[in-house]
């Protein structure tokens, strides 16, 4: 029976979802795909709403021309509330399923967007994007997840890259719709922009009713047989005897009885003996995804182009390819990632990122002069190539171009593809919000700094971001295993068998022997609820006993 205190804490629930079952479903999986990742788009429109303003008379008047600190806590705001809904969107996704974290992702954003639409003040426009934020913390955290819970073993990683390809054409997007508004001379410039956020917003408010639930989150739930239909609509257009299907359905069984501890699965017992080596590695994928460079890039191009010497318009395009390499980098990258792997891309996108930062600082160090009056009223940006150095301005630009080239098909794609399959079912949505909560918190401190840096270290800056690149590479050389072409129960084995990061790409897992007779497969399925019964009250017993051991060898 669920108590008022397991209601307001999502905890026990029984909910069946009736809203849903009232819409027909679409069980292709690239749609399954893109409506979900549509929250990455979000994420994107995000990121060019700010790049794409900063730098037009239109914003800079209305807001008071902005000083660095004031420009950085704007643009924070968006991961402060991003921070904030990754870390609470676990309790919902685990109560009420993968949909339901969607729809208030959507819902959360649509009304930030109208805010910022709205805004009179600077205020104002931080509520905006705080509300906004939460919505794509959801998102962020849920659909990466999804995606890889609903998609065959085989395309996984295809699958799952989705949602940051959606990021780059949303970051793509919105920056050339700012451009276009940018000709407008007044406060609609901004007010159009922003008021176009609404559209992705609204298409997966509607559309996610029309998506299956996640087959693992189903079968935790003990409804193994809408589990196995699902898996089969998905990966072999319903049909149940499909060789590849039954393994599935197998593993997610087996999974199921072990994880029906998954309500009393805390935040805390990610850091137990048994899982804190996986949750070190997703905290610190999403860690780095930050500090590698990436967003400063997507978020000041404007200033990073001041400092190479360009302004006007001119500015403004030169800025707008970086988004367009972006975006087609993204493509090659989703079909890479299934047959290269997962480390050999994210080590060799290392090497290439810290190469181009270290470039870039060595021509502003060399080439640039002061300018301590800034641009345009913002001091900001302090140095600038001059105009006798017309080599050296196109070297910057040809270094942050050749960054996003190196960035966009590795640890662009790769990390949210990651932390969204190393986790097994009771860990994945919190672990997979946990480390999507660090990207937003360095999101958030980044967004803060970096004007600041920009204004007081000006070149030096960029030393400090290829550092993080070289600590980067050395890390996922030491300790990312391999994952390619492995189911999310496979994983999870290779994480229990203690094998070193660079040998998992040849590890074989013990498979599960299974009879694929219809008679044996039928009774499997007879079983399953009565099978979680029994075990039940054993498993929570045990599973809290193991809690207490590896706590306490900590």
């Amino acid at each position: 029976m669920t108590t008022f205190t397991d209601f307001i804490l999502l905890r026990n629930t029984n909910y069946k979802g009736a809203l849903y079952d009232k819409f027909p479903k679409i069980y292709n999986v690239y749609f399954i795909a893109i409506i979900s990742c549509l929250s990455g788009l979000m994420f994107g429109f995000d990121i060019s709403s700010m790049s794409s303003m900063i730098g037009t008379e239109g914003y800079i008047e209305y807001f008071g021309t902005p000083d660095s600190t004031t420009q950085g806590g704007i643009t924070a705001s968006m991961a402060a509330g991003s921070l904030g809904g990754a870390l609470v969107s676990p309790k919902f996704s685990d109560a009420f399923g993968r949909r339901v974290s969607l729809h208030l992702c959507a819902a959360f954003w649509i009304i930030g967007a109208i805010i910022q639409c709205a805004s009179q003040n600077v205020g104002m426009l931080v509520a905006g994007r705080v509300i906004s934020g939460i919505g794509i913390g959801f998102g962020s955290s849920t659909a990466p997840v999804y995606c890889s819970e609903v998609s065959p073993p085989k395309i996984r990683g295809t699958i799952a890259g989705i949602f940051q390809f959606s990021v780059t054409l949303g970051i793509m997007i919105l920056f050339y719709i700012g451009y276009g508004c940018h000709f407008i001379q007044s406060d609609a410039a901004f007010r159009v922009t922003w008021g176009l956020q609404l559209v992705p917003g609204v298409i997966l408010l509607i559309f996610t009713f029309f998506l299956p639930e996640s087959p693992r989150w189903l079968a935790t739930h003990d409804r193994f047989d809408e589990a196995k239909f699902v898996v089969a609509k998905v990966g072999a257009k319903g049909d149940i005897h499909d060789p590849e299907v039954k393994l599935q359905c197998q593993e997610i069984r087996e999974q199921a009885l072990i994880d029906k501890e998954a309500d009393a699965f805390t935040y805390f017992d990610l850091f137990r003996k048994k899982t804190i080596r996986k949750t070190i590695v997703g905290m610190s994928a999403q860690m780095w995804q930050q500090l590698c460079g990436m967003n400063v890039m997507m978020y000041y191009i404007v200033y990073i182009f001041q400092m190479a010497g360009y302004s006007g318009n001119t500015l403004l395009v030169s800025g707008s390819i970086q988004y367009v390499l972006n975006v087609v980098m993204t493509i090659p990258a989703l079909f890479l990632v299934d047959k290269v792997g997962r480390r050999p891309i994210l080590i060799i996108g290392g090497i290439f990122m810290f190469s181009w930062l270290f470039a870039v600082a060595g021509l502003l160090a060399t080439y640039s002069v002061p300018a301590p009056n800034g641009f345009n009223g913002d001091d900001t940006v302090r140095i600038r190539i001059p105009d006798s150095e017309p080599a050296a301005a196109k070297g910057v630009i040809a270094c942050c171009y050749l960054f996003v080239c190196s960035f966009a098909p590795t640890w662009g794609i790769g990390i949210w593809i990651y932390c969204s399959e190393i986790f097994n079912n009771v860990e994945r949505a919190k672990g997979s919000a946990l480390s999507a909560s660090v990207n937003w918190a360095f999101n958030f401190a980044l967004a803060m700094f970096v004007p600041s840096a920009f204004k007081n270290i000006t070149w030096k800056t960029y030393i400090i971001f290829g550092v993080f690149s070289v600590a980067l590479t050395i890390q996922t050389f030491l300790m990312f295993p391999e994952t390619k072409g492995k189911t999310l129960e496979e994983i999870d084995m290779m994480w229990a068998a203690n094998i070193p990061a660079w040998k998992t790409a040849s590890f074989e897992p013990v498979l599960p022997e299974i009879d694929l007779s219809t008679d044996d497969q039928k009774q499997g399925s007879q079983d399953f609820d009565s099978n979680v019964n029994h075990v039940e009250d054993e498993k929570q017993v045990v599973y809290h006993n193991d809690i207490a051991d590896d706590v306490s060898s900590l």
